[in-house]
């Protein structure tokens, strides 16, 4: 058996884990990076609060960017809200009841946004 058949290398005690397609180590994998879910160019934001213990949560979907770009924006948005918050799965979160700003800041940075929910 050649070595396109059995996958070739999987772990390295260097590098970790590796990629069955390119060869190079899962960090440094670019065959299966994540893409943007698409979307239909409209910036969703809303006021969430479910699983937080009653505090509030500004929640950004649909930003088709790529990672290190949407994390960008994310810090652009956390700073003018003054507060903290993350990205998770394409979705940018920021802690507090912010959606007026960040729909307004969003606008400002060129993008289609809208209030989403009640």
């Amino acid at each position: 058996m050649g070595r396109e058949k059995t996958g070739g290398l999987v772990y390295s005690t260097e590098h970790g884990r590796m990629c069955p397609e390119c060869r190079q180590p899962e960090t440094q994998c670019r065959c299966k990076a994540p893409a943007a879910p698409a979307g239909d160019g409209v910036v969703r934001v809303s006021r969430e609060t479910k699983g937080r213990g009653g505090k509030a949560v500004t929640v950004v979907k649909g930003l088709q960017l790529a990672a290190d770009e949407l994390t960008k924006v994310g810090k652009q948005l956390r700073a003018r809200c003054g507060s903290g918050g993350t990205v998770k799965d394409w979705t940018l979160e920021i802690q507090g009841d912010h959606v007026e700003i960040v729909v307004a800041e969003l606008a400002r940075l060129g993008f289609k946004a809208k209030r989403a929910g009640g």
